[in-house]
Protein backbone atom coordinates (compact mmCIF):
# COMPACT_ATOMS: atom_id res chain seq x y z
CA UNK A 1 0.00 0.00 0.00
CA UNK A 2 3.23 2.32 0.60
CA UNK A 3 5.23 3.15 -1.95
CA UNK A 4 8.64 1.46 -1.21
CA UNK A 5 6.99 -1.12 1.23
CA UNK A 6 9.71 -3.81 0.67
CA UNK A 7 12.43 -1.12 1.55
CA UNK A 8 11.21 -0.17 4.95
CA UNK A 9 12.57 -1.42 8.17
CA UNK A 10 10.03 -3.78 9.95
CA UNK A 11 9.85 -0.39 12.88
CA UNK A 12 8.56 1.57 10.23
CA UNK A 13 6.19 -0.87 8.78
CA UNK A 14 5.15 -1.51 12.59
CA UNK A 15 5.04 2.78 12.83
CA UNK A 16 3.11 2.51 9.27
CA UNK A 17 -0.06 0.98 11.33
CA UNK A 18 0.21 2.29 14.47
CA UNK A 19 -2.76 4.52 14.99
CA UNK A 20 -1.91 5.01 18.87
CA UNK A 21 1.06 6.19 18.43
CA UNK A 22 0.18 8.36 15.47
CA UNK A 23 -2.45 10.50 17.85
CA UNK A 24 -0.90 11.63 20.83
CA UNK A 25 -3.97 11.96 23.03
CA UNK A 26 -5.40 9.12 21.69
CA UNK A 27 -5.70 7.47 25.52
CA UNK A 28 -7.27 10.74 26.53
CA UNK A 29 -9.77 10.33 23.34
CA UNK A 30 -10.70 6.38 23.70
CA UNK A 31 -11.26 7.15 28.10
CA UNK A 32 -13.72 9.95 27.35
CA UNK A 33 -15.77 7.85 24.50
CA UNK A 34 -15.71 4.70 26.87
CA UNK A 35 -16.84 6.86 29.28
CA UNK A 36 -19.48 8.18 27.47
CA UNK A 37 -20.79 5.09 25.96
CA UNK A 38 -21.38 3.48 29.93
CA UNK A 39 -23.73 6.70 30.34
CA UNK A 40 -25.40 6.48 27.34
CA UNK A 41 -25.97 2.37 27.14
CA UNK A 42 -27.42 2.70 30.78
CA UNK A 43 -29.62 5.16 29.59
CA UNK A 44 -30.91 4.83 26.16
CA UNK A 45 -33.45 3.21 25.17
CA UNK A 46 -32.74 0.11 23.89
CA UNK A 47 -32.40 -4.26 23.56
CA UNK A 48 -29.21 -4.97 24.96
CA UNK A 49 -27.38 -8.09 24.69
CA UNK A 50 -29.03 -9.89 22.40
CA UNK A 51 -27.12 -13.06 21.84
CA UNK A 52 -25.96 -14.23 18.15
CA UNK A 53 -23.89 -17.45 19.13
CA UNK A 54 -22.21 -19.11 22.15
CA UNK A 55 -19.52 -17.14 22.55
CA UNK A 56 -19.32 -14.02 25.19
CA UNK A 57 -18.67 -11.13 23.09
CA UNK A 58 -21.26 -12.52 20.07
CA UNK A 59 -23.98 -9.86 20.79
CA UNK A 60 -25.76 -6.99 19.69
CA UNK A 61 -26.80 -3.93 21.31
CA UNK A 62 -29.88 -2.28 19.28
CA UNK A 63 -30.89 1.35 20.22
CA UNK A 64 -34.18 1.79 19.42
CA UNK A 65 -35.30 5.13 17.91
CA UNK A 66 -38.99 6.61 17.26
CA UNK A 67 -39.98 4.74 14.13
CA UNK A 68 -38.68 0.65 13.85
CA UNK A 69 -39.73 0.97 10.13
CA UNK A 70 -36.89 3.85 10.11
CA UNK A 71 -33.24 3.02 8.75
CA UNK A 72 -31.05 1.15 10.87
CA UNK A 73 -26.65 2.30 11.26
CA UNK A 74 -25.33 -1.00 12.38
CA UNK A 75 -21.85 -0.56 13.52
CA UNK A 76 -19.00 -2.70 13.73
CA UNK A 77 -16.07 -1.28 16.38
CA UNK A 78 -12.42 -1.49 15.68
CA UNK A 79 -9.23 -2.61 17.28
CA UNK A 80 -7.13 -4.45 14.58
CA UNK A 81 -9.61 -7.10 15.51
CA UNK A 82 -7.78 -7.70 18.82
CA UNK A 83 -9.20 -5.33 20.97
CA UNK A 84 -12.14 -3.53 22.33
CA UNK A 85 -15.81 -3.81 23.08
CA UNK A 86 -18.74 -2.75 21.06
CA UNK A 87 -19.99 -1.68 24.35
CA UNK A 88 -17.54 1.00 24.53
CA UNK A 89 -18.87 2.23 21.14
CA UNK A 90 -22.15 2.31 22.25
CA UNK A 91 -22.40 6.49 22.34
CA UNK A 92 -21.81 6.55 18.24
CA UNK A 93 -25.55 5.75 18.18
CA UNK A 94 -26.56 8.96 19.28
CA UNK A 95 -26.67 10.38 15.99
CA UNK A 96 -28.17 7.95 14.60
CA UNK A 97 -30.79 7.90 16.85
CA UNK A 98 -31.12 11.92 17.09
CA UNK A 99 -31.93 11.92 13.02
CA UNK A 100 -34.55 9.36 13.78
CA UNK A 101 -32.92 6.09 12.69
CA UNK A 102 -32.30 3.16 14.91
CA UNK A 103 -28.95 2.09 15.35
CA UNK A 104 -27.11 -1.36 16.22
CA UNK A 105 -23.44 -2.52 17.71
CA UNK A 106 -22.13 -6.03 16.74
CA UNK A 107 -19.65 -7.71 19.15
CA UNK A 108 -17.02 -10.38 17.47
CA UNK A 109 -14.55 -12.79 18.99
CA UNK A 110 -11.20 -10.65 19.31
CA UNK A 111 -7.66 -12.66 17.76
CA UNK A 112 -6.06 -14.59 18.55
CA UNK A 113 -8.60 -16.39 20.18
CA UNK A 114 -10.38 -16.39 16.56
CA UNK A 115 -8.83 -16.41 13.36
CA UNK A 116 -9.75 -13.78 10.93
CA UNK A 117 -11.75 -16.17 8.94
CA UNK A 118 -13.95 -16.94 11.65
CA UNK A 119 -14.42 -13.16 12.80
CA UNK A 120 -16.11 -12.08 8.91
CA UNK A 121 -17.96 -15.61 9.34
CA UNK A 122 -19.41 -14.02 12.91
CA UNK A 123 -20.26 -11.25 10.94
CA UNK A 124 -22.19 -13.26 8.40
CA UNK A 125 -24.33 -14.63 11.64
CA UNK A 126 -24.50 -11.87 13.32
CA UNK A 127 -26.28 -9.86 10.32
CA UNK A 128 -28.48 -12.96 10.05
CA UNK A 129 -29.40 -12.66 13.66
CA UNK A 130 -30.57 -8.83 13.31
CA UNK A 131 -31.82 -9.11 10.08
CA UNK A 132 -35.49 -10.02 11.57
CA UNK A 133 -35.66 -7.85 13.77
CA UNK A 134 -35.26 -5.08 11.06
CA UNK A 135 -38.48 -2.64 10.03
CA UNK A 136 -36.21 -0.87 7.51
CA UNK A 137 -33.31 -0.44 5.12
CA UNK A 138 -29.46 -1.49 6.80
CA UNK A 139 -26.74 0.55 6.33
CA UNK A 140 -23.69 -1.30 7.74
CA UNK A 141 -20.78 0.40 9.58
CA UNK A 142 -17.84 -0.13 10.89
CA UNK A 143 -14.19 2.04 11.80
CA UNK A 144 -10.49 0.47 11.11
CA UNK A 145 -10.71 -3.48 11.53
CA UNK A 146 -14.25 -2.70 11.57
CA UNK A 147 -14.61 -0.45 8.52
CA UNK A 148 -12.73 -4.03 6.99
CA UNK A 149 -15.46 -6.50 8.42
CA UNK A 150 -18.16 -4.30 6.83
CA UNK A 151 -16.79 -4.11 3.35
CA UNK A 152 -16.79 -7.92 4.43
CA UNK A 153 -20.26 -7.87 4.86
CA UNK A 154 -21.87 -5.75 2.76
CA UNK A 155 -22.68 -8.53 0.74
CA UNK A 156 -25.00 -9.98 2.84
CA UNK A 157 -28.88 -9.42 2.09
CA UNK A 158 -29.97 -7.59 4.61
CA UNK A 159 -27.34 -4.93 4.01
CA UNK A 160 -28.60 -2.05 1.86
CA UNK A 161 -25.74 0.01 1.69
CA UNK A 162 -22.45 0.32 3.63
CA UNK A 163 -20.36 3.40 5.29
CA UNK A 164 -16.88 1.86 6.05
CA UNK A 165 -14.70 4.02 8.01
CA UNK A 166 -10.77 4.60 7.85
CA UNK A 167 -10.82 0.71 6.87
CA UNK A 168 -7.98 -2.10 6.07
CA UNK A 169 -8.74 -3.23 2.48
CA UNK A 170 -5.56 -4.86 1.70
CA UNK A 171 -4.24 -7.66 4.57
CA UNK A 172 -1.22 -8.80 3.11
CA UNK A 173 1.37 -5.46 4.32
CA UNK A 174 -0.53 -5.94 7.93
CA UNK A 175 1.37 -9.37 7.81
CA UNK A 176 4.33 -7.77 7.71
CA UNK A 177 3.98 -5.80 11.25
CA UNK A 178 3.29 -6.02 14.61
CA UNK A 179 -0.19 -6.88 14.34
CA UNK A 180 0.39 -10.61 12.90
CA UNK A 181 1.55 -11.97 15.93
CA UNK A 182 -2.28 -11.89 16.85
CA UNK A 183 -3.59 -12.69 13.30
CA UNK A 184 -1.09 -15.03 11.94
CA UNK A 185 -2.47 -14.65 8.69
CA UNK A 186 -2.31 -17.18 6.04
CA UNK A 187 -2.09 -16.74 2.22
CA UNK A 188 -5.31 -17.84 2.56
CA UNK A 189 -6.95 -15.52 4.39
CA UNK A 190 -5.20 -12.40 2.56
CA UNK A 191 -5.82 -13.73 -0.75
CA UNK A 192 -9.97 -14.40 0.16
CA UNK A 193 -11.01 -11.67 3.05
CA UNK A 194 -8.94 -8.60 1.59
CA UNK A 195 -11.75 -6.46 -0.15
CA UNK A 196 -9.44 -5.16 -2.52
CA UNK A 197 -8.99 -8.60 -3.71
CA UNK A 198 -12.75 -9.53 -4.36
CA UNK A 199 -14.84 -8.95 -6.81
CA UNK A 200 -16.48 -5.63 -5.61
CA UNK A 201 -19.93 -5.59 -3.70
CA UNK A 202 -22.28 -3.56 -6.50
CA UNK A 203 -24.64 -1.87 -3.45
CA UNK A 204 -24.02 1.74 -2.28
CA UNK A 205 -20.64 2.36 -0.10
CA UNK A 206 -19.34 5.34 1.02
CA UNK A 207 -15.41 5.02 1.70
CA UNK A 208 -14.86 7.43 4.10
CA UNK A 209 -11.43 7.88 5.95
CA UNK A 210 -9.48 11.23 8.25
CA UNK A 211 -7.61 13.20 6.07
CA UNK A 212 -5.11 13.58 8.75
CA UNK A 213 -4.87 10.06 9.29
CA UNK A 214 -1.54 7.63 8.47
CA UNK A 215 -0.83 7.77 5.04
CA UNK A 216 -1.26 3.77 5.07
CA UNK A 217 -4.97 4.26 6.09
CA UNK A 218 -5.78 7.03 3.19
CA UNK A 219 -3.87 5.23 0.62
CA UNK A 220 -6.29 1.68 1.94
CA UNK A 221 -9.48 3.64 1.56
CA UNK A 222 -8.23 5.73 -1.36
CA UNK A 223 -7.29 2.33 -3.45
CA UNK A 224 -10.19 0.77 -2.24
CA UNK A 225 -12.77 3.47 -4.10
CA UNK A 226 -10.78 3.68 -7.03
CA UNK A 227 -11.43 -0.22 -7.15
CA UNK A 228 -14.99 -0.05 -7.01
CA UNK A 229 -15.09 2.70 -9.10
CA UNK A 230 -13.34 1.03 -11.61
CA UNK A 231 -15.83 -1.23 -11.67
CA UNK A 232 -18.22 0.90 -11.39
CA UNK A 233 -19.76 0.28 -8.30
CA UNK A 234 -21.63 3.30 -6.43
CA UNK A 235 -20.51 5.12 -3.75
CA UNK A 236 -18.22 8.34 -2.84
CA UNK A 237 -14.74 8.65 -1.40
CA UNK A 238 -15.14 10.99 1.86
CA UNK A 239 -11.99 12.40 3.43
CA UNK A 240 -13.32 13.92 6.61
CA UNK A 241 -10.81 17.62 6.80
CA UNK A 242 -8.46 17.53 10.06
CA UNK A 243 -10.14 14.23 11.54
CA UNK A 244 -7.25 11.88 12.22
CA UNK A 245 -8.05 8.50 13.19
CA UNK A 246 -10.08 8.71 16.52
CA UNK A 247 -11.81 11.71 15.72
CA UNK A 248 -12.90 10.65 12.36
CA UNK A 249 -15.75 8.79 14.64
CA UNK A 250 -16.66 11.99 16.17
CA UNK A 251 -19.50 12.47 13.37
CA UNK A 252 -21.39 9.39 14.19
CA UNK A 253 -22.78 11.23 17.26
CA UNK A 254 -23.83 14.47 15.16
CA UNK A 255 -26.79 14.09 12.67
CA UNK A 256 -26.10 16.82 10.21
CA UNK A 257 -22.22 15.71 10.05
CA UNK A 258 -21.03 14.72 6.85
CA UNK A 259 -20.60 10.80 7.71
CA UNK A 260 -24.75 10.55 8.60
CA UNK A 261 -25.29 12.73 5.70
CA UNK A 262 -23.86 10.17 4.02
CA UNK A 263 -25.34 7.56 5.31
CA UNK A 264 -28.76 9.11 4.12
CA UNK A 265 -27.39 9.43 0.98
CA UNK A 266 -26.57 6.13 0.40
CA UNK A 267 -30.25 4.94 0.50
CA UNK A 268 -31.54 7.89 -1.71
Amino acid sequence: MIEAWAALSRRERDAAYNNTEAVPDSAALIEARVAASAAFRASARATLDVPYGPGEREAWDIFHGPDPGAPTLAFIHGGYWQRNRREDFAVLAEGALAMGWNAALCGYTLAPEARLSRICGQVTTALDALAPRLHGPLVLSGWSAGGHLAAMGAAHPAVAAALCISGVYELGPVRDTYLDTALKLTDEEIATLSPLRLPAVMKPHCIAYGAKELPALCQHSRHFHGMRAEAQAPGPLLPIPGADHFRVLDGLRRPGSALLRAAADLLA
